[in-house]
């Protein structure tokens, strides 16, 4: 197996907070965003950097929250992180438009920026994410009673004795996982505590689910908005297939929000595509950004 390739990583001041950010390649090769998903880090690409066969310069942040950005230690608000893209791209690249690669919560956040900011975005990669299920207005006054619960309460922190613990238990949750990658993430996508224990690198606070309920009509008018060619990348035995296996009118629906848009299907892979299927994720995304 060879060894992974090296990435570098420098802290940034966004929007009031420390953000980490992890580099890959060289700064002068054609510049790609991956932006991570949901309780993960930027070092969730690794295996897919490993494969790509061009020389990208890949550019992954540490959502605030996540990793080695700073942590809040209260209740998120998921709009701060459309935000916090715009500034990032700000910084990285005032004046061209970017290609952007996201995984769940990152292709949640990078859709809705590329429908708002359709001249900012020039090619999109949506990793087994295509919106969240439909939510109805009498679910509202329970949302927010159980907001208002979870502020009131401590959010507890899963830890392990050790990281070969850790990286067993994400073996357990998926079994395509080779020891290997599963040591690899155990120590990337992870906290060590003084005490030597490990926890997942997430805010426990990312837990506590939004007062506000699910809008799809509003995404699904953000995903008109697009202008850029998007890739729709769907695992064969993920979170799209499982979520909406017996509404295959509702994914009709939502694919058609998207003007310039083609699919593709990882074989064999459960929702973190990145994680189980690296080779084939990266001749994808390859095939689609070498057409820009």
């Amino acid at each position: 197996m060879k060894p992974n390739l090296p990435s570098r990583c420098e802290q940034l001041p966004i929007r009031g907070l420390r953000y980490n950010v992890r580099h890959w390649g060289a700064p002068d090769a054609p510049a790609v965003f991956f932006l991570h998903g949901w309780m993960d880090a930027s070092a969730t690409f690794q295996f897919v950097v490993d494969a790509l066969a061009q020389d990208w310069h890949v550019i992954a942040p540490d959502w605030r929250g996540y990793g080695d950005s700073e942590w809040l230690g209260r209740a998120y608000w998921f709009p701060d992180y459309y935000g916090d893209l715009d500034a990032l791209l700000a910084h990285y690249s005032p004046d061209r438009p970017v290609r952007i690669v996201g995984h769940s919560m990152g292709a949640a956040i990078s859709s809705i920026y590329a429908g708002a900011r359709p001249e900012r975005v020039s090619q999109l990669v949506m990793m087994d994410f295509l919106g969240l299920s439909t939510t109805k207005p009498d679910e509202a006054p329970g949302h927010i009673a159980h907001w208002l619960d979870e502020l009131r309460s401590e959010q507890p922190v899963r830890n392990y004795p050790s990281q070969d613990a850790f990286a067993r238990r994400l073996r357990q949750v998926n079994p395509r996982l080779t020891e290997a990658r599963a040591a690899f993430l155990s120590r990337n996508v992870s906290r060590q505590l003084p005490d030597g224990q490990v926890s997942m690198a997430a805010d426990p606070w990312h837990k506590v689910a939004s007062p506000v309920r699910y809008q799809v009509e509003d995404v699904m008018a953000g995903w008109r908005a697009i202008q850029a060619p998007v890739l729709m990348m769907l695992a064969d035995q993920g979170y799209v297939v499982n979520r909406f296996k017996d509404q295959p009118d509702e994914v009709t629906r939502r694919l058609a929000c998207f003007a310039t848009m083609e699919r593709a299907t990882i074989t064999d892979a459960g929702h973190n595509v990145q994680h189980d299927q690296p080779e084939q994720v990266a001749a994808a995304i390859e095939a689609f950004l070498r057409r820009d």
